[in-house]
C-alpha cells in the first residue's frame, strides 16, 4: 500500500510517498481502509521536530490522527464491525491507505456526513468537547471566554459549551468578528483588541486554543477561582492568580464522537473545509496549513 513517510525531521519536503507493507490486524483492532483523513497543526510540529521531548516519535514515521474509512477486516474478538462499514476514529498513522485501530476508539459515520467531513472532526471535535467537559467541567449558566473561537477546536468547544447551557463568548480577530456571527455565542470578542479584553471581568472559564500574550492577557478575565483551561499548557502569570489551570491532551471517545459528528450531519455545527488534497500531496497540504491562512481544515483523500 501507499503511505506517506516521514524518515527525517524537517521542512515539508520530507513527506515522502511510498511503497510500504500493509499493516497487520491484531487482537481487538480492526484494520481501516483510509478515505479520508486531514491535517492538525500537531502534524506539522511532529514533522519539523518541534515536539521533540513532548510528543516524541519514532522514525521512520506514518503521521495523522483523524480517520475516516471503510472496514477492511477485524482481529480475534472483534464484534459489531462488518467490512465494509464507514467508520471514522481519533487514530495514529492516518496518512495511508490503511491503518489500524484499536475496535473501541471507532465510531459508525453518520450516513449524511461524507469521509471528507468526517475526517474534519475527530482530533478537533474531541479536543474542544474535552477541554469543556473534562478540562473545564462547565455548568450551566457560566460564562466562558473561548479564545481562537473559529479554529476547529475553538468551533468544537463553543458547540459543547453552548449544548451544556453556558454563556459564551467567542474571541477572534477583529478581521473576524463578522464571520463569528454563525457560531451562535451569546458575545463576540476582539481578543487582538487590548482594550476589549481588558473590558471583561468575573469570567468563570477561559478556554484557551491561541497561546501567547493573548492568554496572558486573557487570565484578567477570571474571576477569582475560575478556571483556565488550555491545550497549549499555562501561560506566563498564571501561578500568580487565585485561579485553577486545566491542562490536557485529547484522548480518543467513540460515543463523543459520534455524538458531535451526529451534530455536524444534523446541520447544527461544522468544522468548515477549506481545501481537499489527494494523500500523496500531503507535503503541499502541511506548507499550506502551516500558514495559517486557511479557513478551515485541509483534507488529504486517499485513493478510492
Amino acid at each position: 500500500m501507499k503511505a506517506v513517510v516521514l524518515e527525517e525531521f524537517g521542512d515539508p519536503n520530507k513527506l515522502q510517498v511510498e511503497n510500504v507493507d500493509e499493516p497487520a490486524v491484531g487482537p481487538g483492532e480492526v484494520r481501516v481502509r483510509v478515505r479520508a483523513t486531514s491535517v492538525n497543526p500537531v502534524d506539522w510540529k511532529i514533522r519539523s521536530g518541534a515536539t521533540k521531548g513532548h510528543i516524541d516519535v519514532e522514525l521512520p514515521a506514518i503521521l495523522g490522527r483523524d480517520l475516516a474509512g471503510e472496514v477492511e477486516s477485524v482481529g480475534e474478538g472483534v464484534t459489531g464491525f462488518s467490512k465494509g462499514q464507514r467508520v471514522m476514529a481519533l487514530a495514529n498513522g492516518t496518512y495511508a491507505e490503511m491503518t489500524t485501530a484499536k475496535a473501541d476508539v471507532l465510531a459508525p459515520i453518520p450516513d449524511d456526513l461524507s469521509f471528507e467531513q468526517a475526517a474534519a472532526l475527530p482530533l478537533v471535535a474531541t479536543t474542544g468537547a474535552q477541554l469543556m467537559e473534562r478540562a473545564i467541567k462547565i455548568q450551566p449558566g457560566q460564562k466562558v471566554l473561548v479564545l481562537g473561537a473559529l479554529g476547529g477546536v475553538g468551533r468544537s468547544a463553543v458547540h459543547v459549551a453552548l449544548d451544556h447551557g453556558a454563556t459564551v463568548l467567542a474571541g477572534v480577530r477583529k478581521s473576524e468578528m463578522e464571520e463569528a456571527e454563525s457560531l451562535g455565542a451569546q458575545r463576540i470578542v476582539a481578543i487582538d483588541d487590548e482594550k476589549e479584553l481588558e473590558k471583561l471581568h468575573d469570567l468563570d472559564a477561559v478556554a484557551d486554543t491561541v497561546g501567547g500574550p493573548t492568554a496572558e492577557r486573557a487570565l484578567g478575565t477570571l474571576k477569582e477561582g475560575g478556571v483556565f483551561g488550555t491545550v497549549l499548557g499555562a501561560p506566563k502569570g498564571a501561578s500568580s492568580r487565585n485561579i485553577r489551570v486545566a491542562g490536557f491532551m485529547a484522548q480518543p471517545d467513540a460515543s463523543r464522537l459520534y455524538e458531535l459528528a451526529d451534530d455536524a450531519a444534523r446541520g447544527s455545527f461544522r468544522i468548515p473545509i477549506a481545501k481537499t488534497l489527494p494523500l500523496d500531496q500531503a507535503g503541499e497540504a502541511h506548507r499550506e496549513a502551516e500558514k495559517g491562512h486557511t479557513h478551515g481544515k485541509i483534507i488529504l483523500r486517499a485513493a478510492a
